[in-house]
């Protein structure tokens, strides 16, 4: 279900991420959002995919709040892409100009695609 999100169906509450990050502010030269979880996970989306009016901030689910199996306190959902790519349990936001493989930490280096779109 994590790698793939096509065997269960939920019903997620929260902001979009564009709404987020407009609130937040993003200066002309954004390109990447990168997404730090509390258990190491980082990975990062393009703009078009972050801004995406089906890529949300979950802290609900199924008319609760996240449960911890789930993610919380928050956790990134892209519907575009492979379940995977829906980071749990977030940390930390950061919008920067450039690509950042992650190094040892990243997907590239563990056998997965940076970009998983469905």
């Amino acid at each position: 279900m994590c790698e793939e999100g096509w065997s269960s169906i939920a019903q997620w509450t929260g902001p979009t991420l564009a709404d987020l990050l407009s609130h937040a502010g993003m200066l002309p030269a954004a390109r990447y959002v990168n997404f730090r979880a509390f258990d190491g996970i980082v990975d990062s989306l393009d703009l078009v995919d972050a801004l995406h009016p089906q890529t949300i901030l979950a802290y609900g689910m199924n008319g609760r709040d996240l449960p911890i199996g789930h993610g919380a306190p928050a956790r990134l959902r892209v519907e575009t892409q492979m379940g995977y790519k829906s980071v749990k349990f977030l940390r930390r936001i950061e919008v920067v100009r450039a690509f950042d493989d992650f190094g040892k930490d990243g997907d590239i280096q563990n056998g997965w695609s940076w970009y998983a779109g469905i």
